[in-house]
């Protein structure tokens, strides 16, 4: 895993209410966790992507 120095403007009250639902100490933790749980999702994405390519989700309830 390479690490490189990043220089990024946030939202503070995004990353704010981040760190604590994720009840981290860092910022860096935040933003590294966050990344993990995007990733982790990829598959559920992927499969969203190839429902939606095929004619996409039907809502039963009659909602857009």
């Amino acid at each position: 895993m390479a690490i490189r120095h990043k220089h990024l403007k946030l939202d503070q009250a995004k990353l704010d209410r981040a760190r604590r639902l994720l009840q981290l100490a860092t910022e860096q933790e935040t933003v590294e966790r966050a990344l993990d749980l995007v990733l982790s999702e990829e598959p559920i994405l992927r499969a969203h992507r190839g429902v939606r390519a095929v004619g996409g989700f039907v809502d039963v309830f009659g909602r857009r």
